[in-house]
């Protein structure tokens, strides 16, 4: 048996950032936030089959998840195929939709019509208690800075995150203006965006979006 190959010196590191499975909140269209919505049956069968896929397509060496519920189950899946055990960062979480928690976007266009059409514009704060775009920009962006950094060149960081927050984490990274994130569709739950790290001083190159085991494969993302 040939020896296990080594990390390449200097050889870029990746990053992939990973949406959680589907909770009963996703499939009702109910704003999740900060709330600590579990997986439904479909979320759980999400984690189980991307899994064993992230496992062996990229073979990752450091894991971090998301404090939420909804995020460690799906990491959870993650740390029985990889034998990592998750780091917890709360900083890895999606943006906290303050009293829009809960509702659907008929119900929060019912209650608060302007600041629905604001939110329609990109204004995510406009409710109160939720956090703005820069918000989330100021935690996420670092920790996915510290999760790279974590590991050796050529190898692979995996963070377990949501939807919105990982949008605006893409965005950051790839050197984005601020907002161009709104150009992006979001994440299907268990989707990933891969990330590869660029020249020094460079920003990351995007590598993949959505992907899964349905149509990526370890040659598509080397």
């Amino acid at each position: 048996m040939s020896p296990p190959a080594l990390p390449v010196p200097d050889a870029p590191r990746r990053l992939v950032l990973l949406r959680h499975g589907r909770t009963a909140w996703n499939a009702t269209g109910r704003a999740q936030g900060h709330a600590d919505v579990e997986l439904d049956d479909l979320g759980h069968e999400q984690a189980a089959l991307v899994a064993p896929w992230l496992a062996v397509a990229f073979a990752p060496t450091a894991l971090w998840s998301s404090d939420l519920a909804r995020a460690r189950q799906t990491a959870a899946y993650l740390e029985k195929e990889t034998g990592l055990d998750a780091l917890l960062d709360a900083r890895l979480r999606e943006y906290d939709v303050g009293e829009r928690t809960g509702l659907t976007i008929p119900e929060f266009a019912e209650r608060w019509p302007d600041q629905h059409a604001a939110w329609r514009r990109g204004r995510h704060d406009v409710v109160p208690g939720a956090e703005g775009r820069a918000d989330v920009a100021a935690r996420i962006v670092p920790a996915c800075h510290e999760l790279v950094a974590s590991v050796a060149p050529g190898e692979t960081a995996v963070a377990v995150a949501h939807g919105a927050a990982v949008k605006v984490a893409v965005a950051d990274l790839l050197g984005w203006v601020a907002e161009a994130d709104e150009s992006l569709r979001g994440l299907d739950n268990c989707g990933a965006a891969v990330l590869q790290e660029g020249p020094p001083g460079a920003p990351f190159r995007l590598v993949a979006y959505n992907a899964g085991p349905g149509f990526a494969s370890p040659g598509a993302v080397g």
